[in-house]
């Protein structure tokens, strides 16, 4: 039996840091879920994501910088190259400034699904999808998207 389709899921900052961190709740799943191949699921993030993750590591937790390291590979996740200037300046005005480059990198891999914790920068584009991106939360992809995806496959 062929495979029907594989969705694309676009990972953020935040999503990985708490999915890394701690050994329960919905972005722990997720990550997990990564790591274990399931041939109807790919992971992404992008480069500009990487870099805050690691900022924020640097800063906050350096002692864990390597069990990141070790970790991230793991998850054969799609590193999505930094957005350009270009495609940055086109898209002012639709987010708030610090998550274009997020939404721009989702957009370049063509992600089905952006799964961010941070419900108040993201909220605006919730129901639009002008983008063919559904943005939800790690919870909601858990508990209502992921169940539907493993019924279609």
């Amino acid at each position: 039996m062929a495979l029907k389709r594989r969705h694309k899921v676009f990972l953020d900052s935040n999503v990985l840091l708490s999915g890394i961190f701690s050994d329960k709740g919905a972005p722990r799943i997720i990550l997990d879920l990564l790591t274990i191949g399931l041939p109807m699921l790919k992971g992404a993030t992008g480069q500009y994501n990487l870099m805050e993750v690691e900022r924020n590591l640097k800063k906050k937790m350096p002692q864990a910088l390597p069990v990141y390291q070790t970790y991230l590979p793991k998850l054969r996740l799609e590193i999505v190259a930094l957005p350009s200037k270009e495609t940055i300046m086109s898209m002012a005005g639709a987010i708030a400034e610090k998550d274009i480059p997020v939404l721009a990198s989702a957009l370049a891999c063509r992600a089905q699904y952006l799964i961010t914790g941070d419900k108040k920068d993201f909220v605006r584009l919730k129901d639009i999808n002008e983008y063919g991106l559904e943005i939800v939360g790690p919870s909601e992809f858990v508990e209502t998207v992921f169940p539907k995806l493993i019924n279609e496959a």
